[in-house]
């Protein structure tokens, strides 16, 4: 069996090779390998495949929407906008008004066809036109309109309000109101023999004398169409706003902008929302590549520390058989507090990048209370029985001073904590009372959390000892506290939360403070 010390050092050495490995596939990705008999052969090298853009072709962009999927000839599609003498170098952003289609309003879908073809030719005549389909709608549950609880409504109209949100229940559609477009202007050659399998879905190849050209690489940006930009259809809506944006993007963004959009796909396919992708969408679109860079190591990083953090903590509290030195109202106030977070992310809607994170810990903390109180469930029959075990005179002693804490905390913290949810009762709408109450709750647990470290530091004060912390789980925690102060920048979540994350800093520096 591995000791602790080898099986840290596996994990480490795991991440390591990770990190190698993630670097490697990324140089792969943005490096391609160009045609090796260019240099020797020319414009005339056998097995290479040469852009069609290098002719310098006269090209139109042309636009149309249909309620088809698959269209082979002009009828049945809306022209709604078209770039004539199209410049490939020329970013531009045009915003159309588009008519919707009666199949549309009645929660149908409604798709764009792009296509760049040969200027004064009609896209249906032109053999070497290369074109893209996306969906211009997409359905999802609308978010709940929020009331003032006490001036909101009448008894009737919370009724009406109660059926509207069973309605609001179901997914509806909604209309994408950016469509983001992309050519890929390299003139860069090809090998045809490994041709990158990213890029070669969006390839289209046409023989021209002796030698293979692929035509203009047309991309649609998924990753740009936001949640925010999202518009419901209803029945009595006739025209809708689309915003045209191109710009062109070289090869090396292109196949990882590429890599991204299966990976969000990816999310999707294993149960993530349309709001969960779109926290995603917004590290990539929000972000500078460098930064983004960036975030990935720290990223890698948050999470080997994340993982340390539980396996020492467990590990600490599995050996854990005296409560001597330790604040029990600390131990259930950390599980209370990280409870009220957890069903307050929920009830947000948060990303589950910080939703499952928030749960696990909430877990963790719900048994560590089951220790702390020494807690056994015996089972008689069907009902449970709960039984506490007995302390000894030091742990007494501790529970003195834990005692003695709450009781002057209580003080300031009952106070400020219902003074806070009257306020916000009064001038802040909430979806439900339930809402509320969580918000109250978590408001209480943000803005007032870092007094319920006062028990613990008392208790320290008195023992004049901090032998009895987990050290190696408050050390790695620390790490991932500076790591989620630059989260808190890219990650979208609830302010409060965001600011505990700082919060969380000062925390930890006390802490050291006392050890030293």
């Amino acid at each position: 069996m591995l000791s602790r010390s080898s099986f840290t050092s596996l994990v480490v050495g795991v991440f390591a090779v990770y990190v190698a490995h993630t670097c490697w596939v990324m140089y792969g990705i943005v490096y391609t390998r160009p045609c090796p008999k260019v240099a020797a052969a020319g414009s005339g090298a056998a097995g290479c495949v040469w852009p069609y853009l290098a002719r310098r072709p006269k090209l139109q962009l042309s636009v149309y929407t249909t309620t088809r999927s698959n269209i082979g000839a002009e009828s049945n599609t809306d022209l709604v906008l078209n770039v004539e003498d199209f410049d490939i170098e020329s970013k531009f952003e045009r915003t159309v008004n588009v008519t919707v289609p009666k199949k549309t309003r009645n929660n149908g879908t409604l798709y764009a066809y792009i296509f760049l073809h040969h200027a004064g030719i009609l896209p249906w005549h032109d053999s070497k036109q290369v074109h893209i389909v996306s969906p211009l709608t997409t359905y999802m549950v609308p978010k709940p309109e929020e009331i003032n609880l006490l001036t909101g409504e009448s008894a009737t109209e919370q009724i009406e309000a109660e059926k509207q949100t069973n309605a609001l229940d179901e997914p509806v559609s909604h209309w994408r109101s950016r469509l983001t477009l992309n050519v890929m202007v390299e003139d860069f050659v090809f090998d045809g023999s490994s041709l990158p399998a990213d890029v070669h879905r969006y390839m289209k190849m046409v023989q021209l004398g002796k030698t293979v050209h692929y035509l203009p690489i047309l991309f649609i940006d998924q990753l740009s169409n936001r949640v925010k930009d999202l518009m419901v259809i209803n029945r009595s809506t006739t025209e809708l706003p689309l915003t045209v944006s191109y710009d062109k993007i070289s090869l090396g963004k292109l196949r990882f902008w590429i890599h991204m959009q299966d990976a969000v796909y990816s999310l999707q396919q294993f149960g993530f929302s349309e709001k969960d992708a779109d926290e995603v969408k917004g590290i990539f679109v929000d972000t500078n590549l460098y930064f983004l860079a960036l975030t990935f190591f720290v990223a890698a990083f948050h999470l080997l520390f994340d993982f340390l953090a539980f396996k020492n903590d467990i590990s600490f509290w599995k050996k854990k058989r005296s409560m001597i030195g330790m604040s029990t109202k600390a131990v259930l106030w950390r599980c209370f507090s990280t409870v009220v977070i957890f069903l307050f992310l929920l009830d947000e809607q948060t990303s589950l990048l910080v939703l499952i994170p928030a749960g696990i810990g909430a877990v963790i903390e719900l048994w560590k209370v089951k220790k702390a109180l020494k807690m056994k469930i015996k089972w008689q029959g069907l009902r449970p029985k709960i039984q506490y075990g007995t302390y000894n005179d030091s742990e007494k002693k501790t529970e003195e001073y834990d005692t003695q804490a709450m009781k002057y905390l209580s003080y300031l913290l009952y106070p400020l904590c219902i003074g806070g949810a009257g306020y916000s009762l009064l001038n802040v709408k909430y979806k439900s009372w339930y809402s509320w109450l969580i918000n109250s709750f978590v408001n209480g647990v943000y803005a007032f959390g870092f007094l319920f470290m006062l028990p613990q530091l008392f208790v320290n004060y008195k023992m004049k000892s901090v032998a009895h912390l987990p050290w190696k789980a408050f050390t790695y925690k620390a790490f991932n506290t500076f790591i989620d102060d630059i989260f808190a920048f890219i990650i979208t979540m609830p302010t409060s939360h965001r600011l505990a994350c700082f919060r969380d800093d000062v925390v930890f520096l006390v802490y050291l403070y006392q050890r030293w």
